[in-house]
């Protein structure tokens, strides 16, 4: 979920879900008017893109969405992990394994990338991704930057350019869950982009921010990104494009270490943080100082 930038005036929410339709299901993208009171309610509920081709799988629906800087919307998609929906990630003909990029009315911008390809849909930004579930706009450059799950080993972090493939399954640096290679076992092909960095084994990642505020001036330019199978907060220090640190925090949380589903920095420069278990919490993390 996602509000619009302009949401003090115009009251818009963006959410993605899985939608169930003839063949399976497949992720979706509406739009509605948060109209607050004593029944909070969604008011002119649009759906504005639907992931196209729908598959019969449960898996890898991806879902998250960032408004660039020009106001598009970016939206990462999964490919439904299942074998027929695996190698469409680089196919241009459906939107498994794609990061999409749209208007926020559902209309496509004329300045995507594939445009005018033969048989391509036109709201392609990128291709080669497994499952999108972390991602943020760069605070300098205004770029989309995302951290994908990879197999057993090989979750990504990337910063998406147009156009660009990232390889999947083509390359990979993880293997398949029964322990054998991915495709041809290889890390690398001309023509596909590498990870700015790369874990294994796997943090499965959920939730990403960069961090900008002065609550935690060591941690500024930092980038933080949620762990569900790591249980953990990773934080990564960087230089320009290449990660210089790695740190785990909330390994120690109570009753028992926690799934972190979303991590976002308030107004106020602390760190907030939404775990995903039987009794899901958010957290606000500031110096230990002024606890």
């Amino acid at each position: 979920m996602v509000t619009d930038p302009d949401f003090t005036k115009t009251g818009l929410v963006y959410w993605t879900y899985a939608e169930s339709r003839d063949g399976g299901n497949g992720t979706a993208v509406a739009r509605g008017k948060f109209v607050d009171g004593p029944a909070p309610k969604m008011e002119n509920v649009q759906v504005i893109f639907r992931q196209t081709p729908t598959l019969n799988s449960s898996l890898h629906f991806g879902s998250r969405i960032v408004f660039g800087r020009d106001g598009k919307l970016f939206i990462g998609l999964g490919e439904r992990s299942i074998e027929e929906g695996r190698h469409q990630a680089q196919r241009l003909d459906g939107h498994l394994g794609k990061v999409v990029r749209i208007n926020p009315d559902g209309t496509v911008p004329s300045d995507n990338p594939f445009i005018g390809h033969a048989g391509a849909k036109s709201e392609i930004f990128s291709i080669g991704h497994r499952n999108i579930q972390s991602a943020a706009l760069h605070p300098t450059t205004g770029e989309l930057w995302e951290v994908e799950h990879g197999a057993r080993g090989g979750d990504e972090l990337n910063v998406v350019r147009k156009g660009k493939d990232y390889g999947w399954p083509t390359i990979s640096y993880g293997i398949e869950y029964r322990g054998v290679p991915i495709t041809g076992g290889i890390t690398a092909k001309d023509g596909m982009e590498q990870p700015i960095y790369y874990w294994d084994p796997v943090i499965a990642p959920s939730g990403m921010v960069f961090y900008t505020g002065d609550l935690f001036p060591a941690w500024k330019g930092n980038v933080f990104i949620g762990g569900l199978a790591s249980t953990a907060l990773v934080r990564l220090a960087l230089e320009g494009e290449k990660v210089v640190g790695e740190e785990r925090l909330l390994t120690d949380l109570k009753p028992e270490r926690a799934r972190i589903r979303d991590v976002r920095q308030g107004p106020d420069g602390a760190i907030y943080v939404l775990t995903d278990e039987a009794a899901g919490r958010l957290l606000k993390l500031v110096p230990a100082a002024r606890r």
